[in-house]
């Protein structure tokens, strides 16, 4: 199946030019006939290469300011046209249509202009009407037109051309470009849609940009990133991430991003094992660590404050697989660089999508994200005893580790300092019970300590075994029938209690 053809004729239509010069330049020493448009045939007509105008083709100037100078029927008769159909041949024949052998494109540049924040009028003019029907004719064309549709391609197309002899223009090869052109033409109409559809429900997801990991979530599975992950962070140091860090750094970049003040996080396996927020961070970290210095061994580290050299002193101690932060300091940076395999990343300020998606059966499942964090504002006092000031601050803290955990969940904390958690239990009590045990093992005083929950308690039992563990005051969504169950015991043993109204499930 090799069915190889000689390239005559192309077009080419594109808007960025680097890396074409030396396409053409190719093309110009095989003695292709090169036809173009615009901005790109006087690109070519500058390189001091023959170019003829697809006015010429057309006899129609390009008008409506550029939006109109391919759709013709003498442009697309000449891609679309079948080599081996005799019915085709008699047309191109008589109307004089030049046929294409290969078309190269490049698309205006939408998501760029959306991403740098174009006005709506700059947004509209960036969709491609000639360039995206240039790419769809002469990909269903594959048999007899090469189509290449994007920049990234320059290079590709131009180590295919042979200057001593023609392309290796193959079916299989013509194939593998047009699937790769409607990858690109149905991920551009994804992006229109998007943007100018905001509010439709529908699953209609795009991602070209990827890269092939070491493995899955575990080593017999095939693992694949969909992303950007440049945009989010500068590698300083490390190895590449793999599945399991990324779902790690996820997680950590989600819940630092509830705190303004100075705050460290340790993370294994997605759930917070230690979170301190202090007025310097070398203390954020002491304290983040001491919640859980086990779980911490290989674990995934994020602060919101640049890491210095007092602060890199402490960590170095530790083995941890990643580190983020916003910035770190240059002495830092060479102790820390100093073991080759630890990842350091330097976050960027992005903004997160605020929707989520996880494939489930045979579909789909869309949701947007929990965006509700608690806050004093939202809290109602159910008990006779009110919160204090200092215990509405830990509510608080709580509360957003809670939120950011593996249900069902429990978290204890005191003084801006994670104490200990019972995360991902199939009931509520044993996840107050593994907290409970779990503060024992690391010697941490639980006594004036408040405790968070993800959602309603059900039964006192919990209220009680966290009252026998010392804790006083209690923050949870309530909603629950036998409320009044919870808050009569918390009554009786003074401990305070807030609703909020919100759960906060992590599945």
């Amino acid at each position: 199946m090799t069915h190889s053809k000689q390239i005559k004729n192309v077009l080419i239509s594109v808007f960025d030019k680097n890396g074409l010069e030396d396409v053409v330049q190719k093309l110009n020493q095989l003695k292709i006939n090169i036809f173009s448009t615009g901005g790109t045939e006087k690109f070519i007509k500058g390189l001091n290469i023959p170019v003829n105008k697809v006015e010429e083709v057309t006899g129609f100037p390009s008008i409506l300011g550029g939006r109109v100078k391919t759709l013709h029927p003498n442009i697309f008769g000449g891609i679309l046209s079948r080599r081996n159909n005799e019915s085709d041949k008699r047309e191109v024949e008589n109307y004089k249509i030049t046929e294409f052998d290969a078309v190269i494109v490049d698309l205006y540049p939408f998501e760029q202009t959306v991403s740098d924040g174009g006005t709506h009028n700059e947004i509209i003019e960036k969709i491609d009407i000639g360039g995206i029907s240039l790419i769809r004719a002469a990909a269903k064309n594959y048999n007899d037109v090469l189509v290449i549709s994007s920049k990234n391609q320059y290079k590709k197309i131009t180590d295919l051309l042979d200057i001593d002899s023609e392309i290796n223009n193959t079916l299989e090869l013509r194939k593998d470009f047009a699937a790769e052109a409607f990858n690109i033409s149905s991920h551009y109409d994804t992006a229109i849609f998007k943007q100018l559809s905001k509010e439709k429900i529908v699953f209609k997801e795009s991602k070209t940009n990827h890269k092939e990991l070491r493995y899955g979530e575990n080593p017999h599975q095939k693992g694949i990133f969909f992303g950007e992950i440049d945009k989010m962070f500068e590698q300083k140091n490390g190895k590449e991430l793999s599945y399991n860090n990324l779902l790690d750094v996820d997680a950590a970049v989600n819940l630092i991003n509830e705190f303004e003040e100075t705050t460290f996080i340790v993370l294994k396996h997605n759930n917070a094992c230690g979170v301190a927020s202090r007025e310097n961070l070398v203390d954020a970290w002491k304290d983040a660590l001491m919640g859980d210095p086990v779980s911490a061994f290989g674990g995934v580290l994020i602060t919101n404050k640049e890491i210095d050299l007092e602060t890199a002193i402490e960590i170095n101690k530790l083995f941890y697989e990643v580190l983020i932060a916003p910035s770190f300091s240059k002495e830092s940076l060479e102790l820390l660089k100093t073991k080759k395999n630890r990842v350091l990343l330097k976050q960027k300020k992005v903004i997160l999508a605020k929707t989520q998606y996880r494939t489930a059966l045979n579909g789909v499942l869309y949701q947007t994200k929990d965006l509700v964090t608690d806050t004093p504002e939202i809290m109602k006092t159910v008990t006779k005893i009110k919160p204090s000031k200092t215990q509405i601050e830990d509510l608080i803290f709580a509360s957003k580790i809670c939120k950011h955990t593996k249900s069902n969940t429990i978290v204890f904390a005191k003084d801006k300092q994670l104490i200990s958690s019972g995360v991902g239990q199939t009931s509520r009590v044993d996840a107050l019970r593994q907290a409970v045990e779990k503060a024992k093992t690391f010697n941490l005083d639980l006594n004036s300590s408040v405790m968070a929950s993800d959602a309603f308690f059900p039964f006192p039992d919990c209220v009680e075994l966290a009252d026998k563990a010392g804790i006083k005051a209690v923050i949870q969504p309530g909603g629950s029938i036998k409320d009044n169950l919870s808050i009569d015991y918390c009554n009786e043993k003074k401990m305070a209690m807030v609703m909020t109204k919100t759960r906060h499930f992590k599945h």
